[in-house]
């Protein structure tokens, strides 16, 4: 069994737009079918694992999470020779046991977003992949593992609700999304993992709270200056958790216990007599292994 050499990428969410350690750092463009990334990738090592760094909002956090370019993100990160996907997101917490400054390793999601495109598959190639499991959790481990190793508030499982935004909740949204006992909300993740696994490739997040949304008795309503201040200290115990885990996941493997990196051999349903050729040539980075 042919073993495989991990490229890590690693999305960076609001505060967090470049990795303390790389070497031999080199920005790079990388066009796409699906239109611009949201910035250029920052292509380096880690203790000697390749990895490749996109800032998702873009340096200066140009873009709102409803005008970010998922499927350009993905299709960058897959382009770019990644294998493997750390996530990395501010969030709000609607548990009172996570408080800012905690980290969540969630495992699931509830997607409440609508004004994104959410798959690179439609008309001309219809295919139906599994996100039951949206998060690998052999990426899940590596992170729980690290982050206990350097001793951060941290808890593995959990639910991430993702909302349209760019608004914060209205507490009447705030509690709704407490009673399905969702832990955290924020407004990025989703179509990302979704999209993520079309890519096959293996995912995970790292939900870092900021606040306590604004269903809190004692915290009174959410502000961006309240957030800032948190995600400073969240950004840098994040690049330490960056540096930690990346030689973990790093070595070489096999193929994904969990199947992430082969979900499209049963996930399209259109015959190659019916395929659109103009979609199957945006496809050759996402699908190209299934799709020849």
């Amino acid at each position: 069994m042919d073993s495989i050499q991990p490229v890590i990428g690693i999305i960076g969410g609001s505060g967090l737009y470049d990795i303390d350690g790389l070497e031999a750092k080199e920005w790079r463009h990388v066009p796409t079918p699906w239109g611009e990334p949201s910035d250029e990738l920052l292509f380096g090592r880690l203790d000697g694992v390749q990895c490749v760094f996109l800032p998702r909002h873009g340096r200066g956090h140009r873009l709102s999470p409803s005008h970010l370019n998922y499927r350009a993100n993905i299709d960058a990160l897959k382009r770019s020779g990644v294998t493997d996907v750390l996530s990395l997101s501010a969030v709000g917490s609607l548990k009172e046991e996570y408080p800012p400054g905690h980290f969540v390793i969630v495992d699931q999601f509830i997607d409440r977003s609508f004004a994104r495109e959410k798959s690179f598959f439609g008309q001309g190639c219809v295919a139906h992949v599994s996100v039951a499991d949206p998060v690998c959790p052999r990426l899940g481990d590596a992170l729980e593992a690290s982050a206990r190793d350097l001793g951060l508030p941290v808890t593995r499982g959990g639910t991430y609700l993702v909302m349209e935004g760019p608004q914060f909740s209205t507490k009447a949204e705030s509690n709704l999304y407490r009673s399905w006992g969702c832990d955290v909300i924020g407004m990025t993740n989703m179509p990302e993992a979704k999209l993520a696994r079309e890519a096959e490739l293996c995912y995970a997040t790292v939900a870092m709270v900021t606040d306590y949304d604004c269903w809190h008795p004692d915290h009174g309503h959410v502000t961006v200056d309240q957030i800032v201040s948190v995600m400073s200290s969240n950004a840098d115990k994040a690049r330490a958790l960056v540096r930690a885990v990346v030689p973990l996941v790093g070595v070489s493997r096999g193929p994904c216990p969990a199947g992430c990196d082969r979900v499209l051999d049963f996930s399209i349903s259109t015959p190659i007599s019916a395929r659109d050729p103009a979609l199957m040539s945006r496809l050759d980075a996402v699908a190209g292994r299934v799709l020849g």
